[in-house]
């Protein structure tokens, strides 16, 4: 039997917990054997910059940084599961992968 990947990226940790737990819950209620939610490191982009626009003054730098949160849920691949996995309502700050091997 194939197994879904189902990889969710997001930079909100909640929604993606919730999008794991919701297909988590899919899978228990079809019957059918599961692993994960498995978090994988998480991915820290940081910007450094000069607080002055000229580069005269004192030398200060503002810095920013934005996490990107990505987990890892297997499911079997059986067909019922996997249009119920479709049908969940994602939000806009989540991304989903899927993949079958």
């Amino acid at each position: 039997m194939p197994v879904a990947r189902i990889k969710i990226i997001s930079r909100n940790t909640k929604d993606a917990r919730s999008i794991a737990g919701q297909i988590v819950g899919i899978a228990k209620e079809a019957g059918i054997k599961f692993k994960g939610p498995v978090a994988l490191p998480t991915r820290r982009l940081k910007i450094f910059t000069r607080k002055t626009p000229c580069g005269d003054g004192s030398h200060t730098y503002e810095h920013w940084e934005m996490r990107i949160h990505k987990l890892l849920v297997e499911i079997d691949g059986s067909d019922q599961a996997l249009r119920h996995v479709m049908r969940i309502l994602v939000p806009d700050t989540v991304q989903i992968e899927m993949s079958l091997s």
